[in-house]
């Protein structure tokens, strides 16, 4: 009774849906999973390099291209090739769909199709870097062993070539922006389209987050522009003497005068070639004078004193039995 009322007749099949509907991924969030890629490639390489900074100064260097394409090969090994989906994309809710799957369901890449993606996003990167060493080692340079008519038509060829590959990612760009699928020419080779992982995914920029944006940029550029403004060690020795006033005698003539020779009013340390702005505090020449380059009004951060004239420091030396 209750089906019959819903226009359904007992005995029919319900409709099946599809437990991964291929939902529309914004050309926004294609982008920032590239670029999140790009950050943790270039986050492996310095981390990487931090490792052999105490070796000799340019170690690396010779095998740089060589190490590059090792790093991607083990982010590729252990994130695209057994998910199907890179770094970038998991972070966003992305993965890859097989685009020359007939199916409207969501088929996950062949093995092949994984390699290739892998091999046309690297292979031009590192040719790009290793081509000073490639024309050397085929001998394509002046005076190699090649002809000087075959090396002018190979480089050209090469130059030819290096030009089509650039124009076929800006018109596949192009077309990304028109359609909204590949935004590299090597996905769209290879037959990678990116697609929500899940359902009910959906990337909505509302009202609020947009306002809560524009609030949080114009108060950041406001203090961009206070804080120059601000002459922190004159707050800060304002505030010291304030805390300190009630001590304000020993500061200044009291038993602590001696202690207040042995170290300098801005770094603590033992005073090197110390000097004095007219009070009792001394301080090394090259703190006093970089703060005297850096504000136009020095005062002394323990007492509050302002500057009159910075002047070598005359300390009596009393030895006591």
């Amino acid at each position: 009774m209750g089906l019959e009322k819903e226009g359904i007749q007992v005995g029919e099949s319900l409709p099946e849906t599809t437990s991964d509907p291929l939902i529309h991924v914004l050309r926004i969030s294609q982008l920032d999973a590239l670029e999140l890629d790009s950050a943790l490639e270039q986050l492996l390489w310095t981390q990487f390099s931090h490792c052999f900074q105490n070796f000799r100064p340019g170690l690396l260097t010779p095998l740089e291209p060589e190490l590059k394409a090792l790093l991607q090969l083990l982010v590729w090994r252990f994130t695209l090739y057994p998910d199907g989906t890179t770094v970038g994309q998991s972070l966003l809710s992305l993965r890859y769909h097989n685009t020359l799957s007939s199916s409207n369901l969501y088929k996950p890449l062949s093995h092949r199709q994984k390699l290739a993606l892998f091999l046309l996003t690297v292979g031009p990167r590192w040719l790009k870097e290793r081509s000073h060493n490639l024309k050397l080692y085929l001998g394509l340079t002046s005076g190699g062993p090649v002809s000087e008519g075959f090396q002018k038509a190979l480089r050209k060829s090469l130059t030819i070539i290096s030009g089509v590959a650039r124009l076929a990612s800006l018109v596949n760009f192009l077309v990304f922006l028109r359609k909204g699928h590949h935004p590299v020419l090597a996905e769209r080779i290879v037959g990678a389209q990116a697609v929500f992982s899940k359902p009910d995914v959906t990337r909505d920029i509302t009202y609020q987050y947009m306002n809560r944006e524009l609030l949080w940029h114009g108060f950041a550029e406001f203090l961009i522009f206070l804080f120059p403004l601000i002459n922190t060690s004159k707050l800060k020795a304002t505030i010291y003497s304030i805390v300190l006033r009630g001590n304000r005698s020993g500061v200044d003539g009291g038993p602590d005068k001696e202690g207040a020779w042995q170290e300098c009013g801005l770094c603590g340390e033992w005073p090197t070639m110390p000097h004095t702005v007219g009070c009792s505090h001394v301080f090394c020449y090259y703190c006093i004078k970089s703060q005297s380059i850096a504000n136009n009004c020095v005062t002394c951060p323990k007492c509050g004193t302002e500057a009159t004239q910075v002047e070598p420091a005359k300390i009596d030396m009393f030895v006591r039995h």
